[in-house]
């Protein structure tokens, strides 16, 4: 990958900026100040191999921090920078959300002053791994260190032990946010947290962990390995989007998709399994059934064995209206390629939702909140460093997890650290991490529930997106951390 500014790890000087600002929350100013800094990872000879990078937000006017809360937050992928949740709706800045299915990404973009901002809480750390944001890997050799499930946990934990003890937080109560893949870090560093990894132990607690767009699984990585009909824990996010874009009912969203979810959980189960012994008759009725939840047509559930996939369900379920819908955000649509075969071949990897929204965030971040935090850095911004190249079908990111599944890294954590609460936060639109998997997990993970919450949003993978949604998740989140 190119880079801009040379990057030598013999001679790398660690960067740091520094701003200041006010923000007005709940009609009260609130001062505040920014660090912005490169955190190094060093080799036995002192040479620098690797930097993960940190932006501070401070509320300059507390005098004691002692019990001052701390979030760390950052995205996922793997190999994604912070600047959704940044940009979204962790900083002082953030998006203006118009039109939730946006004609275009190209500009103006709008950037407010975030009246929903929790630095009067709590002080924000946003978070970019090795390799992506202004995260760098600056030898080569060493990648496997940093890419890899446990790997990047322990890298990750390793930085925020050295941010507590730069800062002097030990004694704050900590809290993770992690968005999509970053929930699979902040399960795997909270188990790790509370006891060790494969070389050391820890003695690091968290308060509290906020999950996003959920990936904590009990099968091996994400759905793999989980003996689950995928049809069955999608259905709910199926329904969803039919209801969003095709009104079957006048029936609130919630109520019908928990309807859905029962009938996926009973019904369809069942019919799957019996195939073709399934008399004619309740197949019939169970095709009915399933139309009547998504949308999709006779023929499409005949030609499938009444199973619906992902891939095609987007293509299929406004498909009468000449479009498709996102994979990260069912409300988001993008007019179908013509002709058919290059919309079944292409369409699938076309995603509306990244196209419309990454230009957005992408220009917020650089070009209004980093002049702002007075970052002046010639380092190439990496969005989202690929890990899997989808076209060579190379994989830089060890998957492999020995010391767990992200379901038993989080019960450990939480068995281990009495008080640690859980909140899972997710769209309903969402078919990249499904609601209904967390349903599952959560009901196969042997997780305290007494400490779990989970909060549905009329939303797809970014919650935030949507003026509505980005209040909505912000106070939950506040109330989360005040709470307890």
């Amino acid at each position: 990958m190119y880079t801009t500014e040379k990057l030598d790890p013999a001679a790398f000087t660690p960067s740091r900026f520094e701003s200041t600002g006010e923000i007005t929350l709940g009609g009260q100013k609130i001062p505040y100040r920014t660090v912005s800094e490169d955190n190094v990872f060093y080799d036995h000879t002192g040479k620098a191999i690797a930097s993960i990078y940190s932006y501070s937000y401070f509320r300059s006017d507390v005098a004691d921090v002692s019990n001052r809360p701390v979030v760390f937050g950052f995205n996922g992928g793997p190999g994604s920078s912070s600047m959704h949740v940044h940009a979204g709706f962790l900083g002082t800045t953030r998006l203006f959300y118009g039109e939730t299915d946006r004609p275009t990404s190209l500009p103006p973009y709008e950037a407010i002053e975030n009246p929903d901002c929790l630095l009067d809480i709590a002080d924000i750390v946003l978070v970019d791994p090795v390799g992506t944001g202004y995260g760098v890997l600056l030898d080569e050799s060493c990648a496997d260190q940093f890419y890899g499930i446990e790997e990047d946990a322990e890298a990750f934990l390793t930085f925020v032990e050295k941010w507590l003890h730069r800062y002097g937080r030990w004694t704050s109560p900590k809290y993770l946010i992690g968005e999509s893949y970053g929930c699979t870090r902040a399960a795997t560093a909270a188990g790790m947290a509370a006891s060790r990894s494969h070389a050391r132990s820890y003695a690091l607690a968290f308060d509290g962990i906020v999950m996003i767009g959920n990936t904590v699984t009990t099968g091996k990585y994400f759905e793999r390995e989980v003996p689950v009909e995928h049809a069955v824990v999608a259905f709910p996010s199926y329904a969803a989007i039919h209801w969003y874009h095709n009104h079957p009912t006048d029936e609130p969203l919630e109520s019908f998709v928990r309807r859905a979810k029962e009938f996926a959980d009973t019904t369809y189960l069942l019919a799957l399994y019996r195939g073709s012994s399934l008399p004619e008759q309740e197949r019939e009725d169970v095709i009915r059934q399933i139309q009547a939840f998504t949308g999709v047509s006779r023929q499409y559930l005949t030609d499938r064995a009444l199973r619906i996939d992902d891939e095609s369900f987007r293509l299929e379920v406004i498909k009468d209206k000449g479009a498709s819908v996102a994979r990260f955000d069912g409300r988001i649509t993008r007019p179908r390629y013509v002709p058919e075969a290059v919309e079944q071949d292409a369409g699938v990897y076309d995603d509306a939702s990244s196209d419309r929204y990454g230009p957005v965030f992408f220009g917020v971040t650089t070009g209004v909140i980093f002049p702002q935090l007075n970052i002046h850095l010639d380092r190439v911004y990496v969005p989202s460093a690929c890990m899997y190249d989808m076209f060579t079908k190379k994989d830089r990111w060890n998957r492999e997890a020995p010391m767990g599944t992200t379901g038993a890294q989080l019960r450990n954590a939480m068995y281990r650290t009495h008080g640690l609460r859980v909140l899972f936060a997710n769209g309903y639109y969402d078919t990249a991490t499904h609601i209904g998997i967390i349903h599952y997990m959560l009901d196969h993970a042997g997780l305290p529930m007494d400490r779990v919450t989970l909060k549905g949003y009329p939303s797809g993978h970014m919650i935030y997106i949507g003026e509505d949604n980005v209040k909505a998740l912000s106070s939950d989140i506040r109330s989360f951390i005040t709470k307890g």
